[in-house]
């Protein structure tokens, strides 16, 4: 690690700091660490700005100068193309590859046609395999269900395979034509003029998935691994991830994870002292599961388009995405994300719930090492929606709470770390 002196991306120079490096995918870091940003799309300007006070707030408070971010902005999105004519820059991509670790606000992607979506692109560029979507309910928040409180999961969604990976043909293309000819050759019927698209799940991409998935639970001593998968249909892609899965359990875990099929057989369904439960549940199942019996399960570890489904399904038992934090990792850059869209209506009016960037900023600093940091935003977080001062989205559902501006509910948090 060393400073740096006058490099410039985008046409901005990088302030002075040092670098984030990475040993063995875990992060090494300095004490006055460049982080790249990007502010994002419609309501990511005003999001962006009370999230960074918040988190500068908390490291101040925390380390007393003795740590601190120096925030180093570079461009996606709609600000890139007004202001470089592209949607992801070079610069932009080489500054994320140098620096490690950054954190972004929502980003445009059209539906149905035109740029693809940028959040893909930078999860396959970096091979940000890892997904993590935190969901756990805080004291205070309305929600649709009776027990908020039982959901209190950390959902682990693979991340570059799966119909994510992006390889479609469009229907009456000759390349769709050429694939319906393939599948007819193997005896395998689809209609003319079908949009084709694979779904690609590989052995490499399971293992490292579910891998990291049972580390965090023996790290942080959760009680189970769940696998969520459509394996009863999709037998060699989504039942694959299951199978392999099990398997990194039983040859790289064998002395802290024992599968749901061993422990009804060895130890009639009751789970060893110190025992991670490593189970497997069919997706449409988990919906369920998470709706009736969300306190039996912990880490969840799903394939791509499964995760993306079922981590908003559960974010909505707790208060919406406006409080649902995202992290993509990989072993060596990790980008923490608002997991909501841009809102352009509602942008530059200093009204939406910054809350999801904030709660990716204490992922960020976990990730980082600097929990007190982090633990301070939580329980400033908790205390201020207990105070029931939240902006407009959980004001209308809260009665007696005050409604307070994006900027306001900045401030409130920041006060409430004192």
């Amino acid at each position: 690690m060393g400073q740096v002196i006058d490099k410039t991306y985008n046409g901005i120079t990088v302030p002075q700091g040092e670098k984030i490096t990475f040993k063995d995918g875990k992060p090494v870091v300095p004490n006055k660490p460049i982080i790249p940003f990007i502010e994002g799309d419609g309501t990511g300007r005003d999001i962006w700005k009370a999230s960074k006070r918040v988190l500068d707030a908390a490291v101040a408070k925390a380390y007393g100068g003795k740590k601190e971010i120096a925030w180093f902005e570079v461009f996606a999105g709609q600000k890139a193309k007004d202001n470089f004519d592209e949607w992801l820059t070079e610069d932009t991509i080489s500054a994320l590859r140098e620096y490690g670790v950054a954190i972004k606000g929502p980003l445009t992607t059209p539906v149905g046609g035109g740029i693809r979506s940028l959040n893909v692109a930078l999860r396959q560029i970096f091979d940000l395999y890892c997904c993590i979507r935190p969901v756990r309910h805080f004291p205070g928040v309305p929600s649709p269900v009776v027990s908020p409180e039982k959901l209190d999961v950390v959902i682990f969604r693979e991340n570059t395979e799966d119909v994510y990976a992006g390889i479609e043909f469009v229907a009456g293309s000759p390349e769709a034509q050429a694939f319906i000819d393939l599948c007819a050759k193997y005896g395998k019927e689809v209609r003319p003029e079908s949009g084709i698209g694979i779904k690609p799940i590989s052995k490499f991409g399971s293992d490292r998935l579910v891998r990291r998935a049972i580390e965090y639970a023996i790290a942080r001593g959760k009680k189970s691994v769940t696998m969520v998968h459509k394996g009863n249909i999709q037998k060699f892609t989504e039942g694959a991830f299951r199978d392999w899965g099990y398997q990194v359990g039983e040859t790289e875990f064998a002395k802290e994870v024992i599968s749901e099929e061993k422990m009804w057989a060895e130890h009639d369904g009751k789970l060893p002292a110190g025992k991670i439960l490593l189970q497997d549940r069919i997706a449409d199942s988990m919906f369920q599961q998470v709706l009736l019996r969300p306190d039996e399960y912990s880490v969840l570890a799903t394939t791509n388009l499964n995760g993306d489904y079922l981590s908003d399904a559960c974010a909505a038992q707790v208060g919406g995405l406006g409080l649902a934090p995202g992290a993509n990792i990989g072993d060596n850059c990790a980008i923490f994300e608002a997991t909501h869209g841009t809102a352009p209506k509602y942008a530059d009016k200093d009204v939406i719930n910054p809350g999801s960037v904030i709660l990716s900023g204490v992922m960020m600093l976990e990730f980082m090492g600097w929990q007190e940091a982090a633990d301070l935003i939580t329980q400033a977080v908790t205390k201020t929606i207990q105070q029931k001062k939240v902006t407009y989205d959980l004001e209308r559902l809260m009665p007696g709470a005050t409604k307070l501006k994006t900027s306001e509910f900045a401030n409130a948090i920041i006060e409430n770390m004192n």
